[in-house]
């Protein structure tokens, strides 16, 4: 169907990405064929092979993407665990904080009623104090009951302001720990604040790699949809021949095994063309009839082997001959065919990949319409 691919050079060395088994069969074929310098490859193929290529690259870069929008998104998880154990802390820490002001002003509560207890303990005192000691003692029962008396009022004062010392000194722990609590807050509130922060870098980060990810996706889908179309053109131009294509001969016409046995478009052959293509094997069967096969210097198309050929001194014409190569000029690129036999406007052929899939095959089509090139 098509033909040449880029033109190569006497000096231009097959890719390095080929097989080693690959490059030593093609070097036996050009030993074999001497063949001369530059050829150019099956162009239809070698859109679909760029288009192609150009998806694995971009399916790799979608790929590595993908991995760093994981690892993104596994940092995301990993600060939001921070963040959620630094808000549960701070929580925790407020209820504290909350507690403890509860007893401070519990604890203020207590130093108030103990104040109250002490002022008329000492209210007391002081109206006990304008009885003299005589008084006193002549109001008591006896002197036990005097010292009794005296020492009742030194124990309960006493005994205030003891504890109104130890409400005070609880006060001040409870006021340190809350001040330590609402600092240890602001702390982590603050780590909060950057843990927060850092998970809206990554997250923007995480947007950037998804939205470069989604750009290359979407370049593969268009990219699919191109090959899809230049396949279906083709395919649509290859059906208006008219045949119904058959296996044909096991041997494939011959065609070398190096070559046929590969997968399609992974070698090129003797002429520049990738293997299992329409044009690779016409040109195969030009060689094997004739002894030879020109150089062609053209772009390379099928549909433009008939101007190649002319270029070249090959006559070409609508007459079929047997082993010629009949020409469709159908589709964007065309399809190459060798004739096996003629029976008026009816021809049968022998070709490669009428089906786009890279196989041999054989039919018989109305040979009216076509352009053949005859080659000697």
């Amino acid at each position: 169907m098509l033909i040449q691919k880029q033109k190569m050079k006497k000096s231009t060395k097959v890719s390095q990405t080929k097989s080693l088994m690959g490059v030593v069969a093609i070097c036996v074929v050009l030993i074999l064929a001497t063949v001369i310098n530059t050829v150019r490859a099956d162009q239809f193929d070698d859109q679909i092979n760029a288009l192609q290529s150009q998806n694995n690259s971009n399916q790799a870069a979608s790929n590595q993407l993908a991995a760093q929008a994981n690892s993104y998104q596994d940092a995301i998880n990993k600060l939001q665990e921070q963040i959620n154990a630094l808000q549960a802390a701070i929580v925790a820490n407020q209820q504290k904080s909350d507690e403890i002001k509860q007893q401070i002003i519990q604890a203020q509560a207590d130093l108030d009623q103990q104040k109250k207890v002490l002022g008329e303990n000492i209210k007391a005192m002081y109206m006990e104090g304008k009885t003299s000691t005589l008084e006193m003692l002549a109001s008591s029962k006896d002197l036990s009951d005097f010292v009794d008396k005296q020492q009742s009022r030194n124990a309960v004062q006493s005994k205030v302001k003891d504890t109104m010392a130890k409400i005070t000194a609880l006060q001040q722990q409870l006021k340190s720990q809350q001040d330590q609590l609402q600092q240890l807050i602001k702390d982590q509130q603050s780590q909060n604040a950057q843990l927060a922060s850092a998970q809206s870098q990554q997250q923007q980060m995480l947007a950037y790699t998804e939205d470069q990810k989604a750009a290359f996706d979407n370049q593969i889908r268009s990219n699919n949809s191109q090959i899809s179309s230049l396949r279906a053109q083709q395919a649509a131009a290859n059906a208006r021949l008219g045949g119904r294509a058959i296996a044909g001969d096991p041997g494939h016409g011959g065609y070398p095994s190096n070559l046929d046995n590969a997968a399609e478009d992974s070698l090129i052959d003797p002429w520049g063309m990738y293997n299992r293509e329409c044009v690779s094997y016409t040109a195969w069967k030009v060689y094997q009839t004739f002894g030879h096969m020109p150089y062609w210097g053209g772009s390379g198309n099928a549909n433009q082997w008939p101007a190649d050929a002319r270029n070249y001194g090959i006559p070409t014409g609508t007459v079929p001959r047997v082993h010629s190569v009949a020409i469709s000029m159908g589709g964007a690129y065309g399809h190459a065919m060798w004739v096996e036999a003629v029976s008026g406007n009816t021809i049968y052929v022998s070709q490669y990949n009428y089906d786009l899939a890279g196989h041999y095959s054989e039919m018989s089509i109305n040979g009216a319409g076509l352009t053949y090139i005859y080659f000697q």
